[in-house]
């Protein structure tokens, strides 16, 4: 039943045309007409049904590098993180994600696993640390279940007092904060850090919807913290496989403005894996929103191709993307990156699944590019010295190149075992430079010559 009409102006190049448009009443409403009006050259909105006021985000995106990291694993669970979590399943079981974490141990025993989870991996202390080393933004991932959980989900609650301590801790350390919805209903890409491995079913049945709900429960719950709260992230990851792209974007259209109800916070949009500069045009200040964050992923080592890089072709290609992110028309973060040359790591690709890059994945090509000796486990300083050589020129290039736009953000702050993706030891072992504008090496993005010792 239409329960609120809205009247919306729209200026063509032409001349002026009033529609009149029935639209549900609900906080999804902005967004909807947003949709409705996005192929028009300009849009008068009605702002006056939010009553907002204009409101300064507490950081400067235009002047400002982001640099970040994503505080990975800890309020939605990744075996490759923190494998002792799943480690009485390494031999079977069916357990590989956090939907089958909870479903296999049921409520009360998931629940206290994950409490003492939740107190112990991440503290004021890990804030403290980050912020002592040049960062200034953290990332923290957060699942759907913890802001709408559903009634037939095994998800266990209690992830939310713990945000709410993450927010005074960055508040305290000096940080800024991006609220990451990583997970969905029905996953929006099959992978375990979706919360549920397999099938994408995200855009079935009521799972886009209820999405929103967690948006608008997220920006409720945190608007008035927005002298730390800098953006919301509406979806991590949304594959363009298995998704129907043009509903992911009414979909950020529509969470767009269940945040822009409760104030002017950033939006971060991630861009499905596609070409950044593919979203130019979508969602700019030409299209009448405003305070929008593109989010791209970067790694090299999540196929065939990646696998078989050798050192030197991983920096000119991170030092390729530079010229992407700088052609975008809207602020880009580059949201995960990783110091990784390999999918080495313990069960990257998944509980109890191998590699690529020694052959030992079993649904990837045939292939042996090295050995995943010191790279499967371990610490940083295990490593082997030519390994930490080859990542300390990955990681400078890195630095250069996705400081063409925005900024940037390390996947992830740290882990049980998995030393090139454990931004804490990595910094500290001086792998990771101090200051972060510091650079050890000859600066690589401004040649075609390969500095790097023996390559």
């Amino acid at each position: 039943m239409i329960t609120q009409f809205v009247k919306v102006v729209i200026v063509t190049l032409d001349s002026p045309e009033v529609l009149s448009y029935a639209i549900p009443k609900g906080v999804d409403s902005y967004g909807s007409l947003l949709v409705l009006c996005s192929r028009k050259s300009f849009v008068r909105y009605p702002m006056a049904r939010y009553s907002l006021k204009e409101r300064r985000i507490a950081f400067d995106f235009n002047n400002e590098k982001v640099r970040g990291v994503n505080i990975g694993g800890w309020l939605v669970l990744e075996p490759f993180i923190t494998p002792s979590l799943f480690q009485q399943w390494a031999n079977g079981g069916g357990v590989i994600d956090e939907y089958s974490y909870t479903a296999t141990l049921g409520k009360e025993e998931a629940s206290n696993r994950l409490n003492h989870h939740w107190s112990t991996w991440i503290t004021q202390d890990d804030f403290n640390e980050i912020a002592s080393m040049g960062l200034n933004h953290v990332r923290i991932p957060v699942g759907y279940w913890a802001l709408n959980p559903r009634p037939d989900d095994p998800y266990v609650q209690g992830q939310l007092p713990y945000l709410d301590k993450a927010i005074g801790w960055a508040r305290s350390a000096g940080l800024k904060v991006i609220l990451d919805l990583h997970a969905a209903p029905g996953s929006q890409n099959g992978f375990d850090n979706s919360g549920r491995a397999g099938t994408i079913k995200w855009q079935s049945g009521d799972n886009v919807p209820n999405t929103l709900i967690a948006i608008k429960n997220m920006a409720d719950r945190y608007a008035s913290q927005s002298d730390v709260v800098t953006t919301i992230e509406l979806l991590n990851e949304p594959a363009n496989w298995g998704n129907n792209m043009d509903q992911i974007k009414k979909f950020y259209y529509d969470g767009f403005g269940n945040v822009r109800t409760k104030g002017d916070t950033a939006v971060m949009i991630h861009d499905s894996f596609l070409d950044p500069t593919s979203w130019n045009g979508f969602m700019n200040q030409q299209s009448g929103v405003n305070n929008i964050i593109l989010d791209t992923h970067i790694y090299q080592i999540f196929s065939q191709e990646g696998a078989s890089m050798k050192p030197c072709a991983h920096v000119q290609t991170a030092c390729a993307a530079a010229n992407r992110i700088r052609s975008t028309d809207k602020w880009t973060v580059v949201g995960e990156w990783t110091a990784a040359q390999t999918d080495c790591a313990k069960w990257l690709n998944g509980l109890g699944n191998g590699a690529r890059y020694d052959g030992t994945l079993p649904s990837s090509s045939s292939g042996y590019y090295g050995s995943c000796d010191k790279k499967y486990e371990g610490t940083v300083s295990e490593m082997l010295p030519v390994d930490k050589t080859n990542l300390q020129y990955y990681v400078e290039a890195q630095l250069d190149a996705y400081e063409a736009h925005t900024g940037w953000i390390f996947w992830t702050w740290k882990t049980e075992s998995a030393p090139e993706w454990h931004f804490q030891n990595l910094t500290r072992a001086g792998l990771i430079p101090q200051p972060l504008t510091a650079r050890k090496l000859p600066s690589q993005c401004v040649t075609s010559q390969c500095f790097i010792p023996g390559n």
